[in-house]
């Protein structure tokens, strides 16, 4: 028996596993997107709009050494704590802002905010050496 048609082979690609493939992937970054994003919560602070004269505001000065002064006033290292825990004692807000001068190190500067925290500062805020050396 002789067969008089040849044999053509076709070969066309099958791309629907390679579609599934896809969508999944895209699925799973899209996914992943959404988790990778994060953020800082960041809060200005409220202007003052009548009587303020800036008592309620506490400040305190990291120089090199480590020496401190809170609120212009000279504070030694060892009673950093007691003090502030004495100063927010009375005080609703625990709103302490910390100012890094040049010359303090990185852990200086870490340092007083861990005082700071210890004694029950609730926010620490890092004032801007611009406005605040210029007083």
């Amino acid at each position: 028996m002789r067969l008089d048609r040849q044999v053509v082979a076709v070969s066309e690609l099958n791309v629907t596993p390679m579609l599934d493939v896809l969508l999944v992937l895209l699925i799973i970054f899209m996914a992943l997107s959404i988790r990778v994003h994060t953020t800082i919560d960041g809060a200005l602070p409220v202007s003052c709009t009548e009587g303020c004269d800036g008592t309620s505001q506490i400040v305190l000065e990291v120089l090199p050494g480590p020496v401190y002064r809170l609120n212009k006033a000279p504070v030694q290292a060892s009673a950093l704590g007691q003090t502030l825990n004495d100063l927010f004692a009375p005080r609703p807000e625990k709103i302490i802002q910390i100012a890094g001068y040049p010359g303090a190190s990185y852990q200086e500067v870490i340092t007083a905010m861990d005082i700071a925290r210890g004694a029950g500062a609730c926010v620490l805020g890092i004032a801007p050496r611009e406005s605040y050396l210029r007083r």
